[in-house]
């Protein structure tokens, strides 16, 4: 049961960072960013959206 809860917990680090990495080639492109990726982050896609690029 323990060796479950450490692969869930890596795979979780891993969504986690893939979608850190996916929202940052986004903005590179100035593309719009997933919603999902963006709320997986802990930022609200509205505001995100909000947000003025120079």
């Amino acid at each position: 049961m323990r060796t479950r809860k450490v692969l869930s917990g890596i795979g979780g680090f891993f969504d986690l960072v893939g979608s850190a990495m996916a929202v940052s080639a986004a903005v590179r492109d100035r593309r719009p960013a997933r919603s999902s990726d963006l709320s997986r982050l802990g930022i609200d896609p509205d505001q995100f959206r909000q947000i003025n690029r120079y």
